[in-house]
């Protein structure tokens, strides 16, 4: 068979984690390795699930909910799965509409102050 298969050590330079990442995600059941031994192997499934976890991570969901909804997959299947996947976007993407305004106006003021400071410089 051709499945790809990573050690902990590749697992972390592939995806560019620190161990203790790596073992925490194993903890809290976001990701379940192969064991032999002492030593973990990755394969395909959570190869994929890391690049789900990661993305999820990035894009500003919790680990908790990124664990609740790769779960959905194993007991209810693909499109329960995209259905909560939709659903769990529109609100993330409301939240970071928002922080993105609140930064704008940041930005604003804080242009303004920094104008109005050199102002006072060049005056």
């Amino acid at each position: 068979m051709n499945d790809v298969r990573l050690s902990f050590k590749e697992m972390c330079a592939r995806f560019e984690v620190t161990p203790r990442t790596l073992r925490y995600y194993e903890y809290i059941e976001l990701l379940a390795p192969e064991k032999e031994g002492r030593s973990r192997f990755y394969g395909p499934r959570e190869i994929a699930r890391m690049t789900l976890i990661l993305r999820g991570r990035r894009f500003g969901f919790g680990l908790e909910e990124i664990r609740q909804w790769l779960l959905i997959y194993q007991q209810k299947g693909t499109k329960p799965q995209l259905e909560a996947w939709i659903a769990m976007a529109d609100r993330q993407l409301g939240a970071l509409a928002q922080q993105q305004a609140e930064l704008l106006t940041a930005i604003e003021d804080l242009r303004a102050l920094r104008d109005t400071a050199q102002a006072q410089l060049d005056g």
